[in-house]
């Protein structure tokens, strides 16, 4: 695996995921990070775009994930979402971390999250 990655962290979405009928209803912010691990030598190399994934269409696809669909659990939300960057850019492996810091808890915390990592087929 390459040690090289593109990331972004903070994407913030609100959408409509949830298993409790008022997430579904009302909605609540989504903080979604991915690490895109690949080889960046040829764009460091040659300053062309062309040779990396660009990360403007990264996050076009997240937010199009975290927004055009609904999710009951995080898990199910960060899975598509890691599955749709391994089969729609040439990355290696990815990291996906999905935050949801207004879960229905009882008590002060700052989120709920999952962190998913998975490898594209070789």
């Amino acid at each position: 695996m390459s040690k090289d990655k593109i990331i972004l962290d903070g994407l913030e979405f609100y959408a409509f995921h949830g298993c409790h009928p008022a997430e579904e209803e009302l909605g609540q912010p989504f903080i979604v990070d991915a690490e895109l691990y690949l080889d960046l030598a040829p764009a460091g190399q040659a300053d062309d775009l062309q040779a990396t994934v660009n990360y403007d269409a990264v996050y076009r696809l997240i937010r199009e994930t975290v927004t055009g669909q609904r999710f009951k659990l995080l898990e199910a939300l960060a899975e598509a979402v890691a599955q749709k960057i391994l089969t729609s850019f040439p990355v290696e492996e990815v990291l996906v971390r999905v935050k949801k810091p207004r879960a229905p808890l009882p008590g002060t915390f700052n989120y709920a999250a999952v962190e998913i990592r998975r490898r594209s087929n070789p």
